[in-house]
């Protein structure tokens, strides 16, 4: 064996070549993995989302914020809201023990948007004069809004995704976002949402009378 090695030098050479080929390859390969490692953590994106309330003299407010407290952009796939466990796009019910014709409201579409670092979203505002609101109106509105949540799917610019809720405040990871489908803030802010109900019913039957 010993005079094998004497006179196999070049074959020698050519396995300690083989093996600090692979080591540099090794390096190579987790310097990339800790590199890509670095470059996702420097953008994730960590969405918080709230439900308010406030009170500024003779106005009551409720709504969500959505903050952004990641060192990311968040990309906005999905946006579902919950009621009772199940998906709903009917979010007017959410202030039906206030009064409808004092209301003030304001939103914004969630789904596509990027939410830079640092950066707050209002999705939706209400807000009525506070002496038209009575006590028992104010309670029976928090009773309804522990009935619902709102889940939002955003993912980093690594396609890295994530799910946000009101009611648990970590984050869940996901492989991806489904469908965007249609905004349940931008519906709200339709012309049919903002109907009286009994003109939604009018023009609901109207329709019908003409197909």
């Amino acid at each position: 064996m010993l005079g094998w090695f004497k006179t196999n030098h070049q074959a020698l050479t050519a396995i300690g070549a083989m093996v600090v080929g692979l080591a540099a390859l090794y390096v190579a390969w987790d310097q990339a993995r800790v590199m890509r490692a670095q470059q996702h953590g420097a953008v994730v994106p960590a969405l918080q989302v709230d439900a308010f309330t406030r009170s500024e003299g003779d106005r009551l407010s409720i709504g969500l914020r959505v903050a952004n407290n990641g060192v990311g952009p968040a990309m906005v796939r999905n946006v579902q809201v919950i009621r009772d466990g199940e998906p709903t796009q009917a979010i007017e019910a959410m202030f039906t023990a206030l009064p409808s014709d004092q209301l003030d409201r304001s939103w914004v579409t969630l789904t596509g948007r990027v939410i830079a670092p640092g950066e707050l979203v209002t999705p939706i505002s209400v807000d009525w004069r506070a002496s038209e609101v009575g006590t028992d109106a104010i309670a029976d509105l928090f009773a309804e809004w522990e009935r619902w949540d709102i889940e939002i799917c955003y993912c980093s610019v690594f396609d890295r995704c994530w799910i946000a809720t009101v009611q648990v405040q970590d984050r869940r990871q996901v492989a991806s976002c489904p469908d965007p489908g249609q905004d349940v803030f931008e519906l709200y802010g339709s012309e049919t949402f903002l109907m009286p109900r009994a003109l939604q019913d009018e023009t609901s039957e109207t329709a019908g009378a003409e197909e």
